[in-house]
């Protein structure tokens, strides 16, 4: 059986995850010979124009960074009406997987984990990108000890799309912003939340929140702070995970900062500059709005009328000059009256055939 060729060029191998907006294939891109993480949109989502827009909007977005901590976008394009992203594939597994296999991690651990994912966010939030699905599942350890932030193009489900809110919500739910949970407007401060939800899982082997229904993601949450945790640490975590947004660390980098001075010596990590920006202040970029095509009958009326017009110009100039050669006598030009306007556009077209049926006879 021959394997599956996406855009001419991606070779698929294997599935590497499947979800309810997208699947994930390990795929060996046969121009360049080097195998990559094929994200794909799902084929009942394709149809959703909104949604294609968007998905391949931010992932060419995310394209642009270059940074270690963040998983590189080689590739964004289209097969068959379906979207895709091309990226690099990292060999590890993420930190949902690694929690499941090893519990609660070591404070130290944890924090400088942390202190990886902020550098990634920080040049996420520079380019003016938010994350908006900062959890487990979209963070990458590889096998050196780099952590890689993932997963761009589709973490937000615009107003409208049928989705099954039960699998696609609550999955995330442990992870969601408040702000996010209600519909409200979303900013960088939200991937600090999602630090911060991450940070407590590590700590404690379990996500912050776990609601069972939707109306419950709805209601205010009571975290408990991350148990066994060195106070500063655990102070730090809820402030993360306030529930008002300006009450949590102003950037991702203020975050790396504070996580960074927990650490002993031998783990200081290259810290980001402080942003010009607070979270707060960074928002995703603006969809673009669909340019408004005019209806083809409109079109077709307008071409219309304008060869009418044309032929009709033609006639009237071909009827001036053969009157004018026929006799001695001086050839009277009638009086033409102007074509009547009207407000929309198959009214005057029909109102411009009409003035050629008169003055062409």
């Amino acid at each position: 059986m021959s394997a599956e060729i996406v855009a001419g060029r991606y070779e698929l191998e294997r599935p590497l995850g499947h979800g309810a907006m997208s699947v994930v294939d390990l795929a060996h891109d046969r121009q360049l010979d080097r195998d990559v993480a094929l994200k794909r949109l799902a084929e009942n989502l394709a149809r959703d124009e909104e949604l294609r827009a968007r998905f391949v909007r931010e992932a060419r977005l995310a394209a642009r960074l270059a940074h270690p901590n963040v998983v590189r976008v080689y590739d964004v394009g289209e097969d068959e009406g379906r979207p895709f992203i091309a990226m690099e594939c990292v060999e590890g597994e993420t930190l949902a997987e690694l929690v499941a296999r090893r519990g609660p991690l070591p404070p130290d651990e944890a924090a400088a984990l942390g202190v990886q994912a902020c550098r990634g966010l920080a040049a996420v939030h520079e380019a003016g990108l938010v994350h908006r699905d900062v959890k487990p599942q979209n963070l990458f350890l590889r096998r050196d000890g780099v952590l890689k932030l993932g997963d761009f193009g589709i973490a937000v489900v615009p107003a409208g799309t049928r989705l099954t809110a039960a699998g696609t919500v609550l999955g995330t739910a442990g992870y969601l912003a408040p702000e996010q949970a209600r519909g409200e407007d979303v900013t960088a401060a939200a991937d600090v939340y999602g630090v911060g939800a991450v940070l407590h899982e590590l700590l404690t082997g379990r996500p912050p929140r776990q609601p069972a229904t939707l109306a419950e993601l709805a209601e205010p949450a009571s975290i408990a702070p991350p148990e066994g945790a060195p106070p500063a640490l655990a102070r730090l975590v809820m402030r993360c995970l306030a529930d008002d947004p300006a009450a949590r660390p102003a950037s991702a980098a203020e975050l790396a900062g504070e996580l960074a001075a927990m650490l002993p010596e031998a783990q200081t990590l290259p810290l980001p500059e402080h942003p010009s920006l607070r979270a707060t202040e960074i928002k995703p970029p603006a969809p673009r709005r669909p340019r408004r095509r005019r209806p083809r009958t409109v079109v077709l009326l307008t071409v219309a009328a304008i060869v009418l017009v044309l032929a009709g110009l033609a006639a009237s100039f071909a009827y001036l000059g053969s009157g004018s050669g026929s006799s001695g006598q001086e050839q009277l030009v009638p009086v033409v009256t102007p074509v009547p306007h009207a407000a929309s556009a198959q009214q005057q077209a029909r109102n411009i055939a009409a003035w050629l049926r008169r003055h062409s006879r």
